[in-house]
């Protein structure tokens, strides 16, 4: 029986944490309407809660980057996961919305961003050689696979015992993973004494260079004045900063919102949201597989331009009850939903090399959260000012097109790394 190489291990301990982070910082929409509810708080005051986890955990990523090279992965990822589980754990006590942004905003905004898809890169570039981008584009469905298993479970939880149960139950999941993190994760194939999978045997592994804590400061913000120089770094954060407007910020955040507004039961759209979840698997697995094959851009192109047309469409599909026109965007919209990263990834360590991929997709990353919780916040103050997210959609779709577009000003190089 041939042994399972040591890179597979690996991949799947990253594939559960990318599952639970994505989970932790999910549920936050279905808390929306408890909150609102029991604390007489209004849409603008929890989505700015919500909008600050978004920034933060997008803006600590590439920082969570250079840290992975100042101290032991497993380390940054141990710290990561226990600052979830203070953060989610503690709201059991909160009685202001002051404590809501710095739990849920902070705390779970900083343990969740640093175990965010950068780390999910990190793993991909340094552990795989052959299969990168599938790799790649499975652990970007692990953000699918947290909505899919957690999403209706946290939903059942907050209206059956109340949203504290729920919160204190993330808590508990999150030091859970703690043991499996500290037993199997390593830096890189080095360390043990192997070699990336699908390496042959002329293969070298490029140097981890260890910063000192200054260096992952000063190196960090280096590298993100280098890459505002050039033109596929402004396009990827750019277009990067659409997506995450277009996903995290105005459909995880208000999608269960926006249905229970049009009547339909949270539970009901939190399971939509989850459905979103199972295509989206789907649709980035096989993004990635389409990544080691065709040009990242044209891929690109595709996806943005697609969502940008599925976003126009949701105004006209939500409702009470779940219609086939419902169902047609749940299985349209979610096969896009982050097939976006093995492209994007791919565009990074084309640009900028392998060593740099890590901290570039980092700050690539960074401005898709910004967008996120720029997205958040926007949706918010519609609803609150218009009495519903028309415009929001609107402007939404408007930008994936214009993402689309921008893509005809992107260079070809060829791959490095």
């Amino acid at each position: 029986m041939p042994k399972i190489h040591r890179a597979w291990l690996v991949a799947a301990v990253t594939f559960v944490t990318l599952i639970a982070a994505a989970a932790f910082r999910s549920s936050m929409g279905v808390m929306l309407e408890p909150l609102e509810s029991e604390f007489g708080w209004d849409r603008a005051t929890t989505s700015s809660a919500a909008s600050l986890n978004l920034l933060v955990y997008g803006l600590v990523a590439p920082f969570a980057a250079a840290l992975m090279q100042r101290f032991r992965v497993r380390d940054v990822v141990s710290v990561a996961l226990m600052l979830v589980a203070v953060g989610s754990a503690a709201t059991y006590w909160m009685t202001a919305s002051w404590h809501l942004l710095v739990l849920w905003g902070l705390f779970v905004g900083f343990g969740t961003g640093s175990i965010a898809l950068v780390f999910g890169a990190i793993i991909a570039n340094r552990w795989f050689v052959a299969r990168r981008g599938l790799v790649t584009g499975i652990f970007s469905a692990a953000s699918a696979t947290g909505q899919l298993i957690f999403l209706p479970t946290v939903a059942n939880l907050a209206m059956e015992y109340g949203w504290r149960t729920a919160a204190v139950t993330i808590g508990g999941l999150a030091l859970l993973i703690v043991p499996a993190v500290r037993l199997v994760l390593a830096d890189s194939p080095a360390e043990i004494g192997s070699k990336p999978y699908g390496a042959d045997d002329s293969y070298e592994s490029p140097e981890i260079p260890r910063l000192s804590l200054g260096q992952v400061a000063s190196s960090t913000v280096a590298t993100l004045r280098d890459s505002l120089t050039q033109r596929p770094f402004i396009i990827l954060a750019g277009t990067f900063f659409v997506c995450g407007w277009s996903t995290n910020g105005i459909i995880q955040t208000h999608f269960i919102a926006a249905a229970h507004d049009h009547g339909m039961p949270m539970n009901i759209a939190a399971g939509l949201l989850a459905l979103i979840g199972v295509f989206d698997i789907i649709g980035t697995v096989m993004s990635g597989w389409l990544t080691d094959r065709f040009d990242s851009r044209y891929l690109l192109v595709a996806y943005y331009g697609l969502r940008g047309l599925s976003l126009l469409y949701v105004p006209y599909v939500l409702g009470p009850h779940v219609e086939p026109s419902m169902l047609f965007f749940i299985v349209f919209y979610g096969l896009d939903w982050v097939a976006t990263v093995p492209p994007t990834v791919a565009l990074c360590r084309q640009h900028f090399g392998l060593a740099k991929t890590g901290v570039v997709y980092g700050w690539v990353f960074a401005s898709h959260m910004v967008g996120a919780g720029a997205g958040a916040s926007f949706a918010g103050w519609i609803r609150s000012s218009n009495g519903d997210y028309a415009l929001a959609w609107l402007t939404a779709g408007l930008l994936c097109i214009a993402a689309a577009a921008s893509f005809a000003l992107m260079p070809k190089k060829t791959l490095v790394g």
